[in-house]
This record gives C-alpha cells, sequence and structure tokens, in this order.
C-alpha cells in the first residue's frame, strides 16, 4: 500500500475590501437635471473605475442618461428631493419633461457604455456627448468622438448636416451619428471632411 503525499495548501478566505466594492447601491438625489451622490464612497469609487459622473463641491453629479443607465444596471437609487425612490418608468417621465430627446440619448448613450466607451455630455462642443477610445479617461487624452443621437424618422437638412460636421473638424473630433430605431437599436455613422 502506497502512501500518497497530500500536499497542505493554506486557503485563504480573501474578500475586497468594503470601500473598492460597487456590488452596492448608493443613493442620489434629482434635483433639476442633475443628479446628486449622497453617498461619497461608492460614487467616488464608480467615477475612479469608469469616470460615470462629474466631482463638483465634493459631491459627484450625473447627467439624466447616466443615471438611469446606473439605476438600470443596478448601481444606483434615485430619490426625488421628497425622499420618494424613484422607478425606471418614473424616471424616464421625469427626465422626458426635461429633455424631450431624453430617449433616444439614452439609447445612444447606454449602446456606446454597453461596449465599453466612456461618454461625457458635449454641450460647450454644441453636441450631444463626446466619446473617448476604450481604454481612454478623460483628462488622459482627448476624446475621438463628438455624437449626435438621431431617429431613423428625422431628417437633417444639408445645413444642419454641414454645421456638425464643422463642428467636429473645429475641435478636432470625428463624427459620429447614432442612428436609433423603432426598436432602439443604433447604428452609427461616422463623416468627415476630405479635401479632393
Amino acid at each position: 500500500m502506497s502512501k500518497k503525499k497530500v500536499k497542505e495548501t493554506k486557503e485563504e478566505n480573501i474578500e475586497p475590501e468594503p470601500e473598492k466594492q460597487i456590488n452596492d447601491k448608493f443613493i442620489a438625489v434629482i434635483s433639476g437635471q442633475r443628479v446628486i451622490s449622497k453617498e461619497a464612497e461608492g460614487a467616488k469609487l464608480l467615477y475612479d473605475q469608469s469616470r460615470f459622473g462629474e466631482i463638483k463641491d465634493g459631491k459627484i453629479q450625473y447627467s439624466l442618461v447616466e443615471s438611469l443607465y446606473l439605476l438600470e444596471r443596478n448601481k444606483l437609487i434615485i430619490k426625488s428631493e421628497k425622499n420618494k425612490e424613484l422607478d425606471f418608468e418614473a424616471f424616464v417621465k421625469l427626465s422626458v419633461k426635461y429633455e424631450p430627446n431624453f430617449w433616444k440619448r439614452y439609447c445612444v448613450y447606454r449602446d456606446l457604455r454597453t461596449r465599453g466607451y466612456i461618454v461625457k455630455t458635449a454641450l460647450k462642443f454644441g453636441a450631444d456627448f463626446r466619446v473617448y477610445d476604450r481604454g481612454v479617461k478623460p483628462g488622459e487624452d482627448h476624446a475621438k468622438w463628438i455624437v449626435y443621437p438621431v431617429h431613423e424618422s428625422e431628417t437633417l437638412t444639408w445645413y444642419e448636416f454641414a454645421a456638425k460636421n464643422r463642428v467636429a473638424h473645429s475641435t478636432r473630433k470625428k463624427l459620429m451619428l447614432g442612428i436609433v430605431d423603432d426598436e432602439n437599436d443604433v447604428t452609427y455613422y461616422i463623416c468627415s471632411w476630405m479635401r479632393p
């Protein structure tokens, strides 16, 4: 009878430190067109990892599309100023009051985020979003694209199209049109200037 050597292994129960987990939801309150985090730890960690939100006055503020995305992903609990928790449908209804194009914008935002891109607002560029290449965070490099969400049934005049292209060209970014169809799927077109 032979004896088998059993190699002793020491099992360690290694759990991540609580402040590094982002599995727990955190609370934020809607105030006008912004959603502001109440709990700094979870919000700060999510900002550090994926650049959700913007740091202002020691708190993290989210755009309406960012907030809905985090709500849909079970990362965020959104409350009204009267401390009432808002579900997905209630938040969409409220957001549409502030932004009539909210759902179209959200479809594009959600699609880009699920593809691994960091998406930020681009109001100062005259666009809906600025998009960073995968692996690039704002502050490390410039955005690669500016994005305009458009529903497939909308029409753009040549003047509107030229204006969008001019904004992209002047900011040294590529113009991307996110075309949203009736099933909320998004198709992208990249447009650029060419010199003959």
